[in-house]
């Protein structure tokens, strides 16, 4: 799996565990292990700039995905993986930093990073929340992806409620 991590937020962040989080995500997901994800950090700014530019809205936001060869976990257990360029995660951690401080189970910046991570892998495998049949699907698998990682590396508690809309 070929997973590139860049911190242009000007802001400390923990970019092992992004990448950790994004490689069990995609392997949960069984997407093929050469398939290639970027996730970018960037500034509040830059942030509120690409919402503006793609989603027509203010402000800046905590995530944003931009897929690019529209990849779908397999349908059944025997069949071939998808293998491509999956596309490009933008994280914001000023915007995750106030969301967990602000979260009812209050979390660090870089546990909403790590949820957000995962947020932004299942949007680029189709996954929405539009309707609440999609939100409570994309909401449990997202809790079940973070809570298996957090599981396998000794991490206490459940993951943080999803704060991102």
């Amino acid at each position: 799996m070929s997973i590139d991590v860049n911190n242009e937020s000007g802001r400390e962040i923990d970019e092992r565990a992004i990448l950790d989080i994004a490689r069990y995500a995609l392997a949960r997901m069984r997407i093929h292990p050469l398939s290639e994800l970027s996730v970018i950090a960037v500034d509040t700014d830059a942030m509120e700039q690409l919402h503006k530019q793609w989603m027509d809205l203010p402000g800046p936001t905590d995530v944003m995905s931009f897929p690019m060869d529209e990849l779908r976990p397999p349908s059944k257990d025997g069949d071939e993986p998808p293998q491509g360029l999956l596309g490009d995660i933008v994280l914001c951690p000023d915007v995750a930093e106030k969301q967990g401080a602000d979260a009812p189970t209050k979390h660090s910046m870089d546990e909403e990073l790590q949820m957000l991570t995962v947020h932004g892998v299942l949007h680029l495998l189709g996954y929405d929340h539009e309707t609440p049949g999609e939100r409570t699907e994309m909401f449990g698998l997202q809790a079940a992806i973070v809570d298996g990682w957090r599981a396998e590396r000794g991490l206490e508690g459940p993951s943080p409620a999803p704060t991102t809309t």
